[in-house]
């Protein structure tokens, strides 16, 4: 484990996914960046981005690679964690339409439905104004997009959508309906990293 006064040491799960655009993404934000794929890989990081993919079959080869229940196990620990897209429905306590045998590794009282914004040829990009990343708005994009349809008391809505909940944080957990990994801006990753630099303070 890294200490506070280094760079942070964050892991990609690399299951399935953009998690080459992550590790660069987290690399520009002054993190150590490292594949994980399995239990003993994930005990080594301080925290985590779950990239976007097909939530589905990343839900499925978590368990085939016996990190399932390590992560469950972490994240409410605190262990600070990140999803994108297919991530977010990872962290999502509740999916409003799992397929068969769905799991996720929850954290984030929140209700999902997948595939919201519509199939992959719908795809696009969008300006969002994200709480906690200053400046100009971040460029979201949208591929086979979730959104959130509900969240619990203590989850914070960081970002709508025309009128739908796309950015969410609760506690240690951050999660984005979009992919900021694939622009170039690297804001939403610091975001993150300052959060993983904040749980590894003393004290905290």
């Amino acid at each position: 484990m890294a200490d506070v006064s280094s760079a942070p040491v964050i892991g990609v799960l690399a299951l399935q996914g953009d998690v080459r655009e992550h590790l660069i993404a987290l690399a520009a934000a002054d993190a150590v960046a490292r594949q994980v794929r399995r239990p003993e890989e994930l005990a080594e990081v301080d925290g985590l981005v779950i990239p976007g993919g097909e939530s589905t079959t990343i839900s499925k080869l978590a368990v085939l690679f016996g990190v399932m229940d390590p992560l469950r196990t972490r994240v409410r620990a605190g262990m600070p964690v990140y999803g994108t897209c297919a991530g977010l429905i990872m962290l999502a306590d509740k999916i409003l339409d799992p397929r068969s045998g769905q799991e996720t590794i929850g954290g984030i009282d929140m209700i999902v439905r997948r595939n919201a914004f519509g199939r992959q040829n719908e795809s696009f990009e969008a300006a969002v104004d994200v709480r906690g990343v200053e400046g100009d708005p971040v460029k979201g994009v949208f591929i086979r997009a979730p959104w959130v349809e509900s969240v619990g008391a203590e989850t914070e809505v960081l970002a709508e959508h025309e009128g739908h909940i796309v950015a969410v944080r609760q506690g240690n957990a951050l999660a984005t309906s979009f992919h900021p990994e694939l622009t170039g801006d690297h804001r939403v990753h610091s975001l993150f990293v300052d959060m993983v630099r904040a749980n590894l303070a003393p004290g905290s």
